[in-house]
């Protein structure tokens, strides 16, 4: 492979889940902002991604085929991303699916407990907030909840709805059983993709941290995140070159609600497009 060179995000979500545009829409952002690369990461779901791949086409930008895994361990919820992956492959579609109706179930649970705390919030309200219908395969997330809350008047911003109703330990959070992040890891690989662990500073438990890496073996994770700090980075290298991981990085990019980019401005977060070698460097040497 000939030596690239520039900067890639990869880490961004589009209406294909809970981010606010479409796959060209990212793509085209990426491009503006100079960026040679860039994955579209949706939450279990990868139906924005031969859009966006069109899209890179057009706009002469390499756009890889990821995705987001929602798993659960230690008690938290851990996100697994996976790079290209064969968005083709039936299995690894059908192990989507299961997720997205697990994510569905959960939605409906969370608008439940919001009701029981007095919150006149809708499901029809949700849907009614993306402007549009919902497409085949994509997934309703707790953005799309914040959002009607704040337009409600029941929280200031979408990061006060988190805090106030929808994060981990708050009055309208609802866990589902999930799946292991080592079988998130394994369905990525099995898919032909490559396997990080995401923003491992949004767990709060190191411990944890490395009790995934030994269980789950994953190719990378994720050190550079809008939401970890310098000190983060560092610690979060170490831990990378302590196990042998790639050290990915990405903006976690949703879009602008309510004129707050949350989590990150695209392209505000990158790593160098020497990551995507060793990425499929990674993938590679597990088919020998």
């Amino acid at each position: 492979m000939d030596q690239r060179q520039g900067r890639c995000d990869l880490h961004t979500h589009s209406q294909a889940s809970d981010g606010m545009q479409s796959p060209t829409d990212n793509v085209k952002l990426a491009k503006r902002k100079g960026l040679s690369a860039v994955a579209l990461t949706d939450h279990d779901t990868v139906a924005g991604v031969a859009e966006a791949q069109r899209a890179g086409v057009e706009y002469d930008i390499e756009v890889i085929a990821g995705v987001e895994i929602s798993t659960r361990a230690g008690g938290k919820d851990i996100h697994v991303l996976g790079y290209y992956v064969n968005t083709e492959d039936e299995q690894f579609l059908q192990e989507l699916r299961g997720l997205r109706q697990a994510r569905e179930e959960r939605n409906h649970l969370i608008i439940a407990k919001l009701q029981e705390l007095g919150l006149e919030i809708s499901w029809r309200e949700v849907l009614d907030g993306l402007g549009r219908p919902l497409e085949p395969d994509e997934s309703i997330g707790r953005p799309h909840m914040a959002d009607v809350l704040v337009k409600k008047g029941y929280a200031v911003d979408m990061r006060d709805a988190f805090d106030r109703y929808l994060a981990e330990g708050k009055p309208g959070f609802v866990s589902v059983p999930r799946v292991a992040p080592k079988d998130a890891c394994e369905w990525i690989r099995a898919a032909g993709g490559a396997a990080v662990i995401a923003h491992p500073g949004l767990y709060g438990d190191d411990e944890l941290v490395r009790r995934i890496i030994t269980d789950s073996r994953p190719d990378g994770m994720e050190v550079f995140h809008s939401d970890h700090g310098p000190e983060e980075e560092r610690k979060y290298a170490e831990m990378a070159k302590e196990y042998d991981l790639i050290e990915t990085g990405g903006s976690d990019y949703h879009g602008e609600r309510q004129g707050v980019v949350f989590h990150g401005d695209l392209g505000s977060k990158t790593v160098s497009v020497d990551v995507l070698e060793r990425l499929q460097a990674a993938v590679h040497s597990k088919r020998k």
